[in-house]
C-alpha cells in the first residue's frame, strides 16, 4: 500500500479522522481532511493535528476534493451515500473505512497479531472489554479499541506489537471494508437498528456480516444460536462456527447447564471434547450479560485461555456505565441506568431480567426507524408504567400506549418526577430508551448522567461515582 506522494481524502474529523491523518501524513500521503463542521467545532482535532502536512476544508464538503482524491477514507459517523461519495463512486474513486486502511497497514507492515472483532446490536462494548481484560490477566500485551473509543489505526501510531488486537467493530465501519479479516469475528446479534440511516433491515444485517466476508476455513466465527437472524446472516461465510446459548444446549461452543441447588456451569464443546467449568454468581444480573459471558467464554477457549479464571474475571465485572446499571436503591425501590439502550432489541433484553407488573419504564428521545411491537407482548407482561420522553412519544405511544398505562412526560426530569411518584417497594425505575439520545441531549452518556442526577435530588443517592469509560460512538 504506497502512500507517498498519493492524495488521500479524510472524511469526517472525528477521533478517527484525527487518527487517520496523524497515521497518513507522516508516511508522505497528500491529505486533505473534511468536515460538515466549522472549523469553531473543531479546533481540538486541528491542534492535535498541528504541525502535519495536511490541508483542512471544513464547513462543507467540497465536490473536487473528493473527485480529486486517488483514495478516501471515511469515519463511521458519515454515511456512505451522501452526494460527494456517490459521485466519487461513480468516478470509481476507491473508497474505505479506517478499519480498512488500519487492516492493509498491518498486513503490509507485516504485523501478525490476531484480530478480535466483536459486532452486534447491544453487547459489542462489553465483550471487547471483556477480551481486553481476560488476555492482558493471562499475561498478554493487547490493545483494544475500534468503536469502543481507541481507532484501530492508533494500534499503527507505535512500533510497540501486541499480542491481540481487540476491536469493537459498528456497521458503519464494515460498509468500507475491502479486505479486514479478523482472526475470530463475534456476532452478538442483530435487532432493528440505525434503520434511519439504512434502507432496510435487511440492509443493517448485511453490513453488520461484513466483518466475516473475506474469512477463511482457518478463522473462527462466534455467534448467537438463538438469533434467527444472525443464523441467516452467516449461512455462507467460511469460518469454522462455534455458537452460545443462555438456555439450550449447542454441538459446538458454550452454553450454560443448570445444576441442583440454584448452581450453574459453563460447557464448552469443540467437536470432540467438552470442558466444563463451575459458573460463579454473576454481579451483573440478566440475559444480556450471559450472552456476554458465553461470548467471551467461547473465544477464550478458541484461544486456550484458562476458564477457571476467565469465568471469574467475568463473575467479578461490575458492568459499563449505562448499561442496565444498578446506580441505586431506595425505599425497596432499583434505579437502573440503561442509557446506552438506543434500540428495541436492548430494551427487550432489559425487561426480560425482571419480573412481571414490576418495572417502571421510561422511553423514548429520537427514533431511529425500528418497529416497537415486535416487544409488545413483553412490554404489557413487564412494565406497569410507562413514561415517554423525546421526539419519538407519538410513535412509541402508538405502539406501548395501550398496553399498560402510558403517560407524556416530555421531558428526562419530569419522567423521574413521574416516576418517583408511582413507585413502591418491589418497583424497578428503568431508564431503558430504544431510541437515540441527540433530539435532547449530546449523547448516551449524557441522558445517563441527567437521570442519575434528577434521581439524586429525590433520593439523595450520589449521582457521581460514573467516570465514562469512553465510547467511540451511539451505535
Amino acid at each position: 500500500m504506497e502512500l507517498k506522494g498519493k492524495k488521500i481524502l479524510v472524511v469526517g474529523m472525528a477521533r478517527t479522522g484525527v487518527a487517520t491523518v496523524k497515521f497518513l501524513a507522516p508516511r508522505g500521503a497528500l491529505v486533505t481532511a473534511t468536515d460538515t463542521k466549522p472549523r469553531a467545532e473543531l479546533e481540538q482535532a486541528v491542534r492535535e493535528t498541528a504541525g502535519l502536512p495536511v490541508t483542512f476544508h471544513l464547513g462543507g464538503q467540497r465536490p473536487e476534493d473528493f473527485q480529486e482524491a486517488d483514495l478516501i477514507v471515511v469515519s463511521p459517523g458519515v454515511p456512505m451515500d451522501i452526494p460527494e461519495l456517490a459521485a466519487a463512486r461513480g468516478a470509481g474513486k476507491e473508497i474505505i473505512s479506517e478499519l480498512e486502511l488500519a487492516y492493509r497497514a498491518l498486513v503490509e507492515r507485516g504485523r501478525r497479531e490476531p484480530i478480535l472483532a466483536v459486532t452486534g446490536a447491544n453487547g459489542k462494548t462489553t465483550v471487547t472489554t471483556l477480551l481486553g481484560q481476560i488476555l492482558a490477566g493471562a499475561g498478554r500485551k493487547v490493545f483494544v479499541g475500534g468503536n469502543i473509543g481507541n481507532p484501530l489505526i492508533e494500534a499503527l501510531l507505535t512500533d510497540e506489537n501486541f499480542d491481540f488486537l481487540v476491536v469493537e467493530v459498528s456497521s458503519f465501519q464494515l460498509e468500507g471494508v475491502t479486505g479486514f479479516r479478523p482472526r475470530i469475528g463475534v456476532l452478538m446479534n442483530i435487532t432493528e437498528d440505525h434503520l434511519d440511516r439504512y434502507a432496510s433491515f435487511a440492509d443493517y444485517a448485511r453490513a453488520k456480516g461484513q466483518l466475516f466476508a473475506f474469512q477463511t476455513p482457518e478463522d473462527f466465527v462466534v455467534a448467537n444460536q438463538e438469533d434467527p437472524v444472525v443464523l441467516q446472516t452467516l449461512e455462507q461465510v467460511r469460518g469454522r462456527k462455534l455458537y452460545f446459548s443462555y438456555h439450550r444446549e449447542v454441538e459446538r461452543g458454550s452454553f450454560i447447564r443448570p445444576l441442583a441447588g440454584g448452581k450453574e456451569e459453563v460447557v464448552f464443546r469443540d467437536g470432540q471434547r467438552e470442558k466444563v467449568f463451575a459458573l460463579p454468581p454473576l454481579t451483573v444480573a440478566g440475559v444480556h450479560y450471559r450472552e456476554n459471558v458465553l461470548a467471551t467464554f467461547t473465544v477464550g477457549q478458541i484461544l486456550n485461555l484458562p476458564g477457571e479464571d476467565g469465568l471469574a474475571l467475568m463473575a467479578g465485572f461490575r458492568g459499563l456505565h449505562h448499561r442496565m446499571e444498578l446506580f441505586a436503591t431506595w425505599k425497596g425501590i432499583q434505579f437502573v441506568d440503561d442509557s446506552k439502550a438506543t434500540n428495541v432489541g436492548a430494551v427487550e433484553r432489559a425487561l426480560q431480567s425482571y419480573p412481571p407488573r414490576s418495572v417502571i419504564l421510561i422511553a423514548g428521545g429520537k427514533d431511529k426507524g425500528g418497529d416497537y411491537r415486535v416487544i409488545s407482548d413483553l412490554v404489557r407482561e413487564r412494565v406497569v408504567l410507562l413514561l415517554l420522553i423525546g421526539e419519538a412519544t407519538e410513535k412509541i405511544d402508538a405502539a406501548w400506549g395501550k398496553l399498560t398505562e402510558c403517560r407524556r412526560a416530555g421531558t428526562l426530569p419530569e419522567a423521574v418526577k413521574a416516576a418517583l411518584a408511582a413507585a413502591r417497594p418491589g418497583r424497578i425505575v428503568l431508564l431503558s430508551p430504544a431510541c437515540s439520545s441527540f433530539d435532547q441531549f449530546k449523547n448516551y452518556e449524557e441522558r445517563g448522567e441527567i437521570f442519575r442526577r434528577e434521581v439524586g435530588k429525590y433520593i439523595n443517592a450520589p449521582s457521581a461515582n460514573s467516570k465514562e469509560h469512553g465510547a467511540g460512538g451511539e451505535e
